[in-house]
């Protein structure tokens, strides 16, 4: 058995340098690995390149390593609640490589799989395509979309083991299981980390292959993106 379970999140983010590329799971503010992220804001890691769905809020998630000036690309799908990241975007201090929600999917699921590449009929005939391969498949135009290329792949979950075998909930299953494998290192963060064999194997969304580092995450806030309540009767 391979013991993948480390200390802290400290230890998990052990070598982390600038300009590196990380992906980061969750979907708005659902799912993100918050304790990671926690921690790039302290360590003060600069110049990266962040994979996410979406780009945090201004005072939370991904919207707090934005405010530091950390992150100098971002490659998303949908950006809409981050007035810092319109305000980096449009003076030209942020690179932005906005892609179809989809087409990211699967560029971190060709990661995970190993393939170099994959063909997607998205944003054919659009800005997207522009520059790329393009290819005719039974009479339909398809894109090639290159698998992306990470260094740290930080992913969270609800629960997990020692050997990196990991569980997720609700909407937290969304790009996080794609990224798992997708990157050189994969640091998953738990609410639960229980002993090995307490996962019943048919549960498992996620093999403990895919997971180079885990730990229990603490405090997580888990936010509401838009919170939308009718009054009382």
């Amino acid at each position: 058995m391979i013991n993948k379970k480390v200390a802290n999140v400290q230890e998990a983010l052990q070598g982390v340098t600038d300009h590196m590329t990380f992906m980061l799971g969750g979907f708005g503010l659902s799912g993100i690995p918050e304790n990671a992220i926690a921690e790039l804001v302290n360590i003060g890691v600069k110049g990266v390149t962040c994979i996410s769905n979406n780009a945090g809020v201004d005072d939370f998630g991904l919207g707090l390593l934005l405010q530091n000036r950390q992150i100098k690309k971002m490659i998303s799908s949908y950006v809409g609640e981050n007035d810092e990241f319109e305000r980096q975007m449009l003076s030209g201090e942020l690179d932005v490589e906005l892609v179809p929600q989809g087409t990211l999917a699967e560029r971190c699921r060709a990661a995970q799989a190993g393939f170099p590449a994959v063909y997607t009929p998205a944003g054919y005939g659009t800005e997207v395509a522009e520059g790329k391969e393009t290819r005719a498949f039974d009479g339909k135009m398809y894109v090639l979309e290159h698998a992306f290329k990470a260094d740290f792949a930080f992913v969270k979950a609800w629960k997990g083991d020692a050997v990196g075998n990991l569980i997720f909930k609700g909407t937290s299953r969304n790009f996080n299981p794609n990224m798992c494998g997708a990157a050189k290192i994969t640091v998953a963060e738990v609410e639960e980390l229980v002993p090995l064999g307490a996962l019943d194997p048919n549960q498992i969304h996620i093999p403990g292959i895919f997971v180079q580092r885990i730990f229990k995450g603490e405090h997580y806030e888990k936010r509401i993106e838009q919170r939308t309540t009718r009054p009382k009767a």
